[in-house]
């Protein structure tokens, strides 16, 4: 954040101007600010009340202003009584307080936020999206989002990357992870639920993982053919080029013994 001088330790080969240095006249923003380390924030503390600093290996102080926006998604006051947030820095950075609730007390923003992440995710990735089935969309609604924006993130690229059509499906199981809200479920029945225990429910695989293992299960269908009408890709809905560039950044070869 602050920059360093030449020399100023083992590596430093060359002066390197730091953030907020930068952001003079302008705006910098801190995300997860209750990670910065106590060593750190004093320095920082010292930034905004005297709006100045030094570089790592500097004597010159270096006059800013900056606009600090921060955010965090801790509860600060509990790290502050447990000696991991300076008690001062809090109270300079806590001049206008922007509460902003969990993705599971803003139902009415989920559509909105599906369309546009749907649409980016499928021009990304080269799928063409033209819906949400209505299905998916109540599901997507009901659900708690224990991972907030990026878990619904997460849900819709991998949606996205297996999709099979121009209509986005996602299957009620990936709804089923141990921190989801069980009353979404509405293909089994309460007493099913009860007998089968919330603590075996299927844990979700990673995305990277489960995307590999369906990319794996289209290559053996297509006897690791990838173009042509009953090749990989078109078990995917994917371009050719698409599904190589994956298949590359995946790991995923053919074994020799199996060409």
């Amino acid at each position: 954040m602050f920059g360093h001088e030449k020399g100023a330790f083992s590596g430093a080969i060359n002066r390197r101007v730091g953030r907020f240095e930068l952001a003079h006249g302008g705006t910098i923003f801190l995300d997860e600010i209750s990670e910065v380390p106590i060593d750190v924030q004093v320095k920082l503390l010292r930034v905004l009340q005297e709006r100045e600093f030094e570089r790592v290996g500097g004597i010159k102080a270096i006059n800013v202003d900056v606009r600090v926006i921060a955010a965090t998604n801790r509860d600060l006051g509990k790290s502050i009584r447990e000696g991991k947030f300076r008690e001062d820095l809090f109270y300079r950075l806590n001049v206008f307080p922007i509460p902003l609730p969990p993705l599971r007390n803003r139902e009415g923003d989920v559509p909105l936020l599906v369309h546009f992440l749907v649409d980016r995710f499928a021009a990304r990735t080269g799928v063409r999206i033209t819906s949400v089935g209505k299905a998916t969309m109540e599901r997507l609604n009901r659900y708690s989002w224990p991972g907030n924006i990026r878990e619904l993130e997460n849900v819709l690229e991998r949606a996205i990357i297996l999709s099979n059509g121009p209509m986005l499906e996602i299957d009620p199981e990936v709804f089923a992870s141990p921190t989801a809200d069980h009353s979404i479920d509405t293909d089994h029945s309460s007493s099913a639920m009860s007998a089968a225990g919330v603590g075996q429910t299927r844990p979700l695989e990673s995305l990277e993982s489960n995307t590999r293992s369906h990319i794996l299960t289209a290559l053996e269908q297509s006897g690791w053919i990838i173009d042509g009408p009953h090749g990989a890709a078109k078990i995917l809905g994917l371009h050719g080029n698409t599904l190589r560039s994956r298949m590359k950044k995946l790991g995923i070869a053919r074994a020799p013994h199996e060409r």
